[in-house]
């Protein structure tokens, strides 16, 4: 038996795939504003625009933390490519015994209070 797919359903796929992909960064994005260079104060700032096609101003708070690098929390303010190269160090380790084959366990390495705070703002839960 044969599946033939055609080019147009790979290229519906991949559209698709892409779409998926920008719709969670788009939700993660707004989930962690405060630990980006995002403005997270953005509704706040709007307040003092004076004119809807003027240039979109910049709250304090993300001026703040374009000057200082840092969020009030004294967490590094970073990208959010940065930030998931920084979330993916976080591992969960098997751990075996060479004279005990059926005992094991995992072991999560420790979370920095940078993706401890990530994950609190995305609502996950470490499992520690």
């Amino acid at each position: 038996m044969t599946i033939c797919v055609k080019q147009k359903d790979w290229i519906r796929a991949h559209v698709f795939l892409c779409m998926l992909a920008y719709y969670v960064e788009w939700h993660m994005r707004g989930k962690l504003a405060e630990l980006l260079f995002d403005d997270h104060e953005r509704e706040l700032a709007e307040q003092t625009r004076e004119s809807i096609v003027s240039k979109a101003p910049r709250s304090e708070a993300a001026r703040r933390k374009d000057h200082t690098r840092r969020t009030s929390d004294d967490l590094p303010v970073q990208s959010f490519q940065c930030l998931l190269k920084d979330l993916a160090t976080l591992c969960n380790n098997q751990v075996y015994w060479e004279s005990s084959p059926d005992a094991h366990f995992s072991q999560l390495t420790m979370p920095t209070d940078l993706q401890r705070r990530a994950f609190d703002l995305l609502g996950v839960a470490i499992g520690m």
